[in-house]
């Protein structure tokens, strides 16, 4: 049985806010679990290519954009869910972080960041 404090899991800057990653691919559990911090007022392109992601919001609220231009409201209660690597923006609003509970399937190794450094989508 694997229990975790959030005082003892790694915390990562992970490009616009932190992610503390609960489980990681060394856990074997085939996925990983991280509470996502999302910093008010930021404006993250992200794609992942390698990994599905769902994501829960437990605090604050924003926006998740398609590539297409749909505008997904996320609030605490919203789920979104990246079921076919979509490109997309992920906005917090300036008001306060945003707080997900975000899934990664297959599980992060630990240490993936984003860099926006590039007018392109950010991916890992």
């Amino acid at each position: 049985m694997i229990v975790r404090d959030r005082s003892e899991v790694k915390c990562v800057e992970w490009g616009n806010g932190l992610s503390y990653r609960f489980l990681l691919e060394t856990d074997n559990m085939g996925f990983t679990v991280a509470h996502t911090v999302v910093r008010a007022g930021s404006k993250s392109p992200l794609h992942y290519r390698r990994h599905l992601e769902a994501c829960y919001c437990i605090a604050g609220s924003g926006q998740v954009i398609a590539s297409d231009g749909t505008v997904h409201e996320i609030r605490p209660g919203v789920i979104y869910a990246l079921d076919r690597h979509d490109e997309h923006f992920l906005i917090a609003d300036p008001g306060g972080d945003m707080e997900l509970i975000s899934v990664f399937n297959p599980p992060l190794q630990g240490d993936e960041r984003h860099s926006f450094d590039s007018d392109e989508f950010s991916h890992y």
